[in-house]
């Protein structure tokens, strides 16, 4: 087995709610509700299908008193941690402050005076909750696009030191940081410049990244090659989706990066003419039956013999096409035929038992340590 070779940049330790961020904390997958903030029962459905694919932290807008009054119901109403999206109305940071947020994402820059600042961060305090201090290449200061003419990734740099600077004359450092953009090399490069400048935790994020397909694709390169270099703390993948899309992407790139772990890492064939049975159809289907399998396993499904074997000997569970009947491997070792027309019903009584079977073993565990104590 290749060791996993990312050392993460270390950094400080922040919390969001129940979730720390930094540190030796697991990177932690965000996503943003897209619903009107106001219709609270659409916002908490929202929140909870995120939650169900696994999210550890999600935000919400709040452009209105109308809305921060809102937020406090949803927050009544949810245990995932949640962030407060603000811009420009200090007052709605105060208020939300109050109403339970566990995290403010705001630009003090755009608050106002250093006076209101000074508020929102005292609110902060007094609440002991985080924020994070969001720049993005599409609205950056007047005086800073006046100077570099174009985003670049030193222009980014420049207006998330502004803005940590505020913060730091404030005496308060419990903050992450992200330097956006929608183009790949720009997003990165900001990232590697900023990644050299502070030691606070790093928000990763190509915003606006595009539908689905292609937005998942500009995700997983620039956030991937900046995971690699151990750059980023907590991430978000913007996506023209659905929100529990974004989180699924995001765990995703994670699991393909041996980070996180987060239910069931499939190893498909990309089928051919050897395939034994449509590889592609029992692979979407087993998707949607096992998508809420959060117990990490590796799980081999492919359609011939000739690569077969050895995919299976490396999986939790494995199965080797042939007709009539397919080869399951269990923990590396040859287990029994099944029959190739009920390969998804087989997989996912398989799936279901092991998961079943490391639960009731976590079970005994905590109670034969509870006894021991």
């Amino acid at each position: 087995m290749i060791e996993n070779p990312i050392k993460r940049r270390p950094t400080r330790k922040i919390r969001v709610g129940s979730v720390y961020v930094g540190g030796d904390a697991p990177i932690s997958i965000q996503s943003m509700t897209n619903t009107e903030t106001c219709d609270v029962e659409a916002t908490v459905a929202q929140i909870q299908r995120c939650v169900d694919v696994g999210a550890d932290i999600m935000r919400v807008s709040v452009p209105s008193m109308e809305a921060a009054e809102a937020f406090g119901e949803i927050r009544k109403r949810v245990q995932v941690p949640l962030v407060a999206d603000i811009h420009f109305d200090y007052k709605i940071a105060l208020r939300v402050a109050d109403l339970g947020a566990d995290c403010l994402r705001i630009n003090p820059g755009n608050i106002g005076s250093e006076a209101k600042i000074r508020e929102v961060v005292a609110a902060a305090k007094h609440n002991d909750i985080s924020m994070r201090i969001g720049v993005n290449a599409g609205s950056l200061e007047k005086d800073i696009q006046k100077k570099y003419g174009e985003p670049t990734g030193q222009a980014l740099l420049e207006s998330a030191m502004r803005h940590i600077d505020i913060l730091d004359r404030l005496n308060f450092h419990e903050f992450k940081v992200s330097v956006k953009a929608s183009n790949v090399f720009l997003t990165m490069d900001a990232y590697r410049l900023l990644s050299q400048q502070i030691d606070n935790p790093l928000h990763l994020g190509v915003t606006e990244a595009g539908v689905y397909r292609t937005g998942s694709v500009k995700s997983a390169i620039a956030l991937g090659g900046l995971l690699m270099e151990g750059i980023g703390d907590t991430m978000r993948i913007s996506l023209a989706a659905e929100p529990e899309e974004e989180v699924k992407i995001g765990f995703d790139i994670l699991k393909s990066l041996g980070l996180r772990s987060n239910g069931i890492n499939f190893i498909a064939c990309p089928s051919c003419s050897r395939q034994e049975f449509n590889v592609i159809k029992v692979m979407q289907t087993l998707e949607e039956r096992l998508e809420d399998v959060r117990v990490p396993m590796d799980v081999s499904v492919i359609g011939c013999k000739v690569n077969g074997p050895g995919e299976a000997k490396e999986a939790d569970i494995g199965v080797v096409g042939a007709s009539p009947r397919s080869l399951v491997y269990r923990n590396g070792e040859k287990s029994h035929l099944i029959d190739t027309n009920q390969l998804v019903d087989e997989i996912e009584a398989m799936v279901r038992q092991r998961v079943s079977d490391i639960e009731d073993a976590k079970a005994k565990e905590i109670i034969r340590t509870s006894f021991s104590e």
